[in-house]
């Protein structure tokens, strides 16, 4: 194996991030350089290696890999920093905890070749050491995270967060990966699942890992964060069903109130209830236009593929139509408060019928929040879609460089 060639002649890179494994790390890079020399593929080993301060980095040149100081903090820094310096065709990446056996890549580089961009270790059909995966994880995190990911993106992966997959170079470029934490493994799947990439799963053996010191993971902390992430990168699930419900729900209840109460045996629903309509209706649309907001920021900041909606919804013609539509409801409101105020002055301004003047001045208001919020709505999506430049895809820059 030589580890010295240039990007053509390096087929698999075996990618490892690393942050204090001096245990474990030896052991990792050594089964590693033994499927490579036993399967003759020409191959290095790369460790991405995130300030280990017990000699790590000594370890790995000593066993003959190539260590990559990546300066920025997290798995996902790490793994990504690695890999723009892997010179191979395809990479594997796995952690350093010898949780993972690097000397059985077989499936992972036959289905790479086979052309699948995206090629996934399940655990769950290769087995489980007793006592390698707390039992939190096992039975209630990741068949909760996978089961979400399947409906919110269809990822075609059964264990969404297994540490030990393979992609080709050029998937890696293409999936234009933004995340630093360990959220990185979630946004390589779903990514991948959106830029309609080939994705399959291999059956992969998970061992009690090798260090004596706990692991970096944290359960409650790192599954907050991939639900977070899977949530924030699917608004529809999070903004825009839950709030058009609710809108929905409300623009009901206040249809059927502007009209007449309504009676339920013993119980009344009047104008109080048809504040709290209104109220429900300005909840949902305010969650549905932050479904917009969410979907476009994630969009300019390349966490998510721009699609021909993105480029459509940033035409004139939208932006005028959303602003000149704001405004025509603004208008109807303020036009409804003159009504309003004139039933007023027709009583001397003096006490109303609150059953009557309520059902007035609640749908004004109404009308009013709404159509200013769509202005601003459309002045600061006005904003967000001019052009700025950016970084090009795969600028990974040190500390003091320019």
């Amino acid at each position: 194996m030589e580890c010295g060639q240039d990007s053509g002649a390096v087929e698999i890179s075996i990618v490892m991030p690393c942050l204090n494994e001096a245990e474990t790390l030896a052991v990792c890079i050594e089964k590693a350089m033994g499927y490579l020399d036993r399967a003759g593929v020409r191959g290095e080993v790369v460790i991405g290696d995130n300030g280990s301060t017990d000699g790590s980095q000594a370890i790995g040149k000593r066993c003959g890999a190539r260590v990559v100081s990546v300066p920025l903090p997290g798995y996902g820094a790490a793994i990504y920093g690695a890999t723009l310096a892997a010179r191979g065709r395809y990479i594997v990446v796995g952690d350093a905890d010898d949780s993972y056996d690097f000397s059985k890549l077989d499936g992972f580089v036959e289905k790479l070749r086979q052309g699948y961009d995206l090629v996934m270790g399940n655990r769950f059909s290769g087995g489980i050491e007793r006592g390698a995966m707390p039992w939190k994880n096992r039975y209630i995190g990741n068949p909760v995270l996978s089961s979400i990911g399947k409906v919110f993106f269809h990822c075609p992966a059964g264990d969404f967060h297994c540490g030990l997959r393979g992609f080709s170079r050029d998937a890696f470029l293409r999936m234009d990966l933004r995340t630093t934490g360990m959220e990185f493994a979630s946004e390589m799947v779903i990514k991948a699942t959106l830029c309609r990439m080939r994705v399959t799963e291999v059956p992969t053996t998970l061992s009690r890992d090798g260090r004596s010191r706990p692991p970096h993971l944290r359960p409650y902390r790192d599954g907050w964060r991939h639900l977070r992430f899977m949530l924030l990168f699917s608004p529809n699930w999070l903004f825009l069903i839950p709030g058009l419900l609710i809108m929905l729900l409300g623009l009901t209840g206040l249809t059927v109130l502007l009209i007449r109460s309504i009676h339920i045996r013993h119980v009344e629903l009047g104008i109080d209830t048809l504040i709290y309509s209104a109220f429900m209706v300005i909840a949902g649309f305010q969650s549905a236009l932050f479904a917009v907001l969410s979907r476009v920021y994630a969009v300019q900041e390349r966490l998510y593929p721009a699609g021909r909606w993105y480029r459509r919804f940033f035409q004139g013609a939208y932006l005028r139509g959303s602003l000149i539509a704001g405004l025509l409801l603004t208008a109807a409101g303020f036009a409804s408060a003159v009504y309003a105020l004139f039933q007023w002055r027709q009583a001397a301004f003096g006490a109303l019928d609150v059953q009557h003047i309520v059902r007035i001045v609640v749908p004004s208001g109404l009308m009013g929040a709404m159509g200013f919020e769509i202005v601003l709505f459309s002045l600061f999506l006005s904003t967000l879609g001019m052009g700025v430049r950016h970084h090009p895809t795969g600028a990974f820059l040190e500390p003091g460089q320019n």
